[in-house]
């Protein structure tokens, strides 16, 4: 099994910020894969980026790179 980086509490603050009343367990582990999902690919993209840049240190240029 996995361990997840981001928090289920994380999830449920996010989508009672959006407006849920009540969340479900599932719904948050859904939206929890979801995100790690999709920020490990900014993350690799934003590395190659800085890497590419001549540096070790990624920086919010290569996420806002990466996420274009």
């Amino acid at each position: 099994m996995k361990k997840n980086i981001l928090s289920l509490a994380a999830m449920e603050k996010l989508l009672k910020n959006a407006g849920s009343i009540r969340v479900s367990e599932s719904a948050k582990e859904a939206l929890q894969g979801y995100l790690e999902e999709k920020a490990l690919e900014v993350g690799r993209k934003a590395a190659t980026f800085s890497l590419h840049s001549g540096r070790r240190t990624v920086k919010a240029e290569d996420i806002k790179l990466a996420l274009r």
